[in-house]
C-alpha cells in the first residue's frame, strides 16, 4: 500500500498548518485557556476554510475529498491543540444545517462522554442524564452520560488523527528543547538518556502514523465517504481500533517523555507540553478506550 502523500495532499496539509499558525498559535492557545467558551469567530473561519465540509461533494459546497485527506487535516488540528467538538461537527456536515460552514456547533455523545455540550447548537444522539464532570483539560469541557457506547468508525479514526498530531508536536518540542537547553556546558540532547527518549517518541509517532493512514484508506473503502461512517455503518474494525490504540499510546507517552525532557519547566504555562498531556488523556477516553480496542483486536485475532 502506497502512503506517499500526493502534491495535493501535501498542499492541503501545509495550507491548514499555515492557517492554524496564523490564527491559533501559542499565544492564542494560552489566551483560550483563560477565556471560557468557544471562539465562534474562529469556528466560522474553520468552516470557511473547509474543515467541516472537506468530505462533502462539490455540488453540496464541499471539497469532495476523502477520509485520508480529513485525517491529514485533523492531524494538524491535533498538533495545534485546536479546541472544540471538531469531530462531531465534521461528521454532522451535510446532515445538520450550518455545520459545514461553522455557523452551527455540533456535539455528539459516544454513550459515555460528550464534549462542549453547553456550547453546542445541536447534539447528535440523546445524552441520557448528562452531568458535567471536571475535565483535566481546560479546553475540553465534558459531560458524562449514561448509555451504550457506540463508537463510530470515522469518529474513532479522526480522534486518532488528533492524537497523532499531538504526538508529533510533542516530539518536536522535546527535540527543540534538547538542542537549546544546556547542562554542564553541553546541550542536553547530547546525553544518551535524552537521545533515547526522543528516539522512542519518534518511533511511536511514525508507527501510529502508519496505522492511522492505513486505517483511513480501509475505512474509506468500506463506506467511510460522505454520508457513510465506514464498515457499513457498524462499529470500528480491528484496524481502526488498532490505529486509535497506537495513537493514544503515542500521544500520552510522548507527552510524558516530553515533560521529562523539559523537567519542571514542562509544567509551567511557558510550555505547551502539559496541555498536550491533558488533551491526550481526554482523547484516550473518547469513542473507544484502550481496553475496548484491545478486545476488538483480540476478537479479530
Amino acid at each position: 500500500m502506497e502512503f506517499r502523500l500526493t502534491d495535493d495532499q501535501l498542499a492541503l496539509r501545509t495550507g491548514f498548518r499555515a492557517l492554524l499558525a496564523g490564527r491559533f498559535g501559542p499565544e492564542a492557545l494560552r489566551a483560550a485557556v483563560g477565556r471560557p467558551g468557544l471562539d465562534r469567530a474562529l469556528w466560522r473561519e474553520l468552516g470557511e476554510a473547509g474543515l467541516f465540509s472537506l468530505r462533502l461533494p462539490e455540488e453540496a459546497g464541499g471539497a469532495g475529498l476523502g477520509l485520508p485527506e480529513a485525517v491529514l487535516v485533523f492531524e494538524e488540528a491535533g498538533r495545534a491543540l485546536l479546541p472544540g467538538p471538531l469531530v462531531a461537527t465534521h461528521l454532522a456536515a451535510g446532515s445538520v444545517p450550518g455545520a459545514d460552514t461553522g455557523r452551527t456547533v455540533v456535539a455528539a455523545s459516544d454513550g459515555a462522554l460528550v464534549e462542549w455540550l453547553a456550547e453546542a447548537d445541536e447534539v447528535v444522539g440523546e445524552p441520557v442524564d448528562a452531568r458535567p464532570v471536571r475535565s483535566v483539560d481546560p479546553l475540553t469541557p465534558l459531560h458524562r452520560v449514561h448509555g451504550q457506547r457506540f463508537p463510530r468508525p470515522a469518529a474513532v479514526l479522526l480522534t486518532a488523527a488528533l492524537q497523532l498530531g499531538s504526538a508529533a508536536r510533542t516530539t518536536e518540542l522535546a527535540v527543540d528543547h534538547a538542542r537549546q537547553r544546556e547542562q554542564f556546558g553541553r546541550p542536553i540532547g547530547s546525553f544518551q538518556a535524552v537521545k533515547h527518549l526522543c528516539a522512542q517518541m519518534l518511533v511511536r509517532t511514525e508507527v501510529a502514523r502508519a496505522a492511522v493512514y492505513a486505517a483511513s484508506v480501509t475505512c474509506e473503502a468500506n463506506g467511510g465517504g460522505p454520508g457513510g461512517d465506514g464498515a457499513d455503518g457498524g462499529g470500528p474494525d480491528a484496524e481502526t481500533a488498532g490505529a486509535k490504540l497506537l495513537a493514544d499510546e503515542a500521544a500520552v507517552r510522548n507527552a510524558r517523555d516530553c515533560l521529562q525532557v523539559h523537567g519542571g519547566m514542562g509544567f509551567t504555562w511557558e510550555s505547551d507540553v502539559h496541555l498536550h498531556l491533558k488533551r491526550a488523556w481526554v482523547r484516550a477516553g473518547q469513542w473507544i478506550t484502550g481496553a475496548e480496542a484491545e478486545e476488538l483486536i483480540a476478537a479479530a485475532l
